[in-house]
């Protein structure tokens, strides 16, 4: 194995490190605080590599045109914090109707409205889930450590392209814009998926048809020679409109189904003494650094405490954490906002099991300490 580079990173830069390494050449954008030097990165690196960045009017145009660069066949990623979050809303809808693969990184902030620009928050979590109208599948990943956000950054891609669809990053500021030690992986240590293409001369192509065997159509970029029609209203194989219900049916039950059928493969998560444990945190990104502190100074003073760490937040993990609450009696969801998370835990652990929740919206980052005093107070 050759040596791995070792950098010192913050947060945003791993992840342009990371979208670069997973073959990302378009990136289209508004600055936002705190993810601004993600953008500023993009602007640096990617003319460098052969690739494109450009900066849009507003965070609605910025979500367009990264539509526009998968569209015409490059890997492409946008970034925000929440209130260009909000505003891209409308065009994540139409990439997840019409199958565009895309990566948004969402840099959470203080909110709701401008709120706190420079502050930490995990407030975005259910908007991930719901933020655009209609049903609709969403893929969204929350980093924990600077590492991850490399990681976890290339992962998204390579998810968004095998399922055709945009996918989240999930990181909130404290993550974002933390510096630590990295080993940066060699190209021979990871994956990159890349997306099908129609076949060399391949005749009567239809845009999106599903062939047997395989998970999502086939994908030509503008250009190729493939004629075919891209539109947010319900369409056929060729991609032309329909008012069938039988095709309006089997369409969006394609869309949902192409990841709940497989969210073994998408759903990860880390758990850190919970072999014993009869109490445990679900905690993910920042908060969940705390946590682990928590669990550990706990173990110290007899309490059998451990962690759940969702790493997939969406689709939600729900086998596992019902799993979990068969044999525990007792669980803390800490998040920095006043309970989104928490409400699927609700949805599936078992009756018996009690949750609680610490939420915390003031623009500061969940403490160790302020987890201890929480679970002492439920142990």
């Amino acid at each position: 194995m050759a040596e791995r580079a070792i950098k010192l990173m913050q947060g945003n830069e791993a992840c342009v490190e990371g979208a670069i390494a997973a073959g990302m050449r378009f990136y289209a954008g508004y600055p936002i605080t705190p993810s601004t030097e993600i953008a500023e990165l993009c602007a640096e690196k990617l003319p460098a590599l052969g690739g494109k960045f450009i900066q849009m009017e507003d965070e609605i145009a910025g979500m367009a045109a990264t539509i526009g660069g998968s569209l015409a066949g490059l890997k492409a990623m946008t970034a925000t914090s929440g209130p260009g979050f909000s505003l891209k809303q409308e065009n994540i809808g139409y990439a997840a109707m019409t199958q565009i693969p895309c990566v948004v990184v969402d840099v959470m902030r203080a909110g709701p409205s401008t709120g706190l620009p420079t502050s930490p928050s995990q407030g975005d979590i259910m908007q991930a889930k719901w933020g655009t109208h209609g049903d609709h599948p969403t893929i969204a990943l929350c980093p924990a450590s600077v590492r991850e956000a490399y990681d976890l950054t290339i992962r998204c891609f390579n998810l968004a392209e095998k399922y055709r669809t945009p996918v989240f990053l999930m990181m909130d500021e404290v993550i974002g814009h933390l510096r630590e030690r990295v080993e940066v992986p060699n190209p021979d240590e990871y994956e990159v998926f890349d997306r099908l293409k129609p076949l060399p001369n391949e005749k009567n192509f239809k845009a999106y048809e599903v062939r047997k065997g395989e998970i999502v159509p086939r994908m030509a970029a503008f250009g190729d020679g493939y004629a075919f029609h891209v539109t947010g209203l319900v369409y056929d194989e060729y991609g032309f409109p329909k008012t069938d219900t039988d095709v309006a049916e089997k369409l969006i039950e394609h869309l949902m189904n192409k990841v709940a059928d497989n969210d073994e493969d998408i759903i990860t998560y880390e758990e850190y003494e919970m072999d014993d444990a009869e109490f445990f945190i679900i905690a993910y990104g920042g908060v969940a650094r705390a946590a682990k502190e928590a669990v550990k100074e706990c173990r110290k003073r007899g309490m059998k405490v451990g962690l759940f760490r969702p790493i997939t937040l969406w689709p939600f993990p729900e086998k596992r954490v019902h799993e979990l609450t068969m044999s525990r009696k007792k669980v803390l969801v800490a998040e920095m906002n006043l309970g989104q998370y928490v409400i699927p835990v609700h949805r599936v652990k078992m009756p018996d099991c009690k949750v609680f929740q610490y939420g915390k919206v003031n623009g500061e980052a969940i403490t160790p300490e302020e987890i201890i005093t929480k679970i002492k107070e439920a142990y």
